[in-house]
């Protein structure tokens, strides 16, 4: 249903993304923010599917800046790889990786002719929370587990577009205790605890888990269609 595209960020990079439009006329538009594992196949199919509801789905390979062309797995080695390729993007001068973010914004908002969504999952749930706070043109964002979020400092800031989060309460990256303080300190963000492990979303890990990812699934298509369209 997709395929890659270049986007041109800011600075003029050229910002690999999986695109996946929809049948028809689209309803509006989602970017789709990675874990540490790439652009692989699950972060694909889950732009896909944004687009068999109707979504212009664009997934900007936030690697890009430091290493091109990156697909992990989930081994132990694929972790360690990934954690190192998100240390490096972190360590980037100035705004870092969100001007690219925002580049995916813009071209989804073009390409997509309406309101835009964003929506990350681990590492990119932290970055979709950053954006939702940051960058301009949101009109949503949805978070799934997103490490590092819930500490003090990314608690600080204050979104400008409305936020969902969903959280697992046996996730042993994020401590529940975190989610329940960020909760506290954000009463406009629509926050969800599951049953669940870190990465509960992804049918490709052993954490993966079908009815908190099914429930976690329809109230973000809910609110995707509250938001967007």
């Amino acid at each position: 249903m997709g395929n890659f595209v270049d986007i041109a960020s800011a600075d003029g990079f050229k910002v690999p993304a999986w695109v996946a439009q929809p049948e028809g006329k689209a309803r509006g538009a989602v970017v789709v923010l990675q874990e540490i594992f790439g652009v692989n196949s699950h972060i694909r199919a889950v732009a896909d599917r944004l687009a068999a509801r109707g979504y212009l789905a664009v997934a900007p390979a936030t690697f890009a800046r430091v290493q091109p062309g990156v697909e992990l797995g989930y081994s132990e080695q694929d972790m360690q790889d990934g954690i190192a390729l998100k240390s490096r993007v972190e360590a980037l001068p100035g705004a870092g990786v969100l001007p690219d973010i925002q580049a995916a914004i813009d071209h989804a908002a073009q390409a997509g002719g309406g309101k835009v969504g964003i929506v990350g999952f681990c590492w990119g749930g932290l970055l979709t929370w950053r954006a939702a706070c940051e960058l301009q043109g949101l009109s949503a964002a949805v978070c799934y587990y997103g490490g590092g979020m819930t500490t003090t400092e990314e608690s600080a800031r204050t979104p400008k577009a409305p936020v969902l989060a969903h959280f697992g309460d046996r996730d042993h990256f994020i401590a529940l205790d975190s989610v329940q303080a960020f909760g506290r300190a954000h009463p406009e963000v629509e926050v969800h605890v599951y049953d669940a492990d870190h990465g509960f979303n992804c049918d490709q890990r052993g954490s993966y888990d079908e009815p908190s990812a099914t429930l976690a699934r329809e109230r973000t298509l809910a609110f995707f269609a509250k938001h967007v369209g």
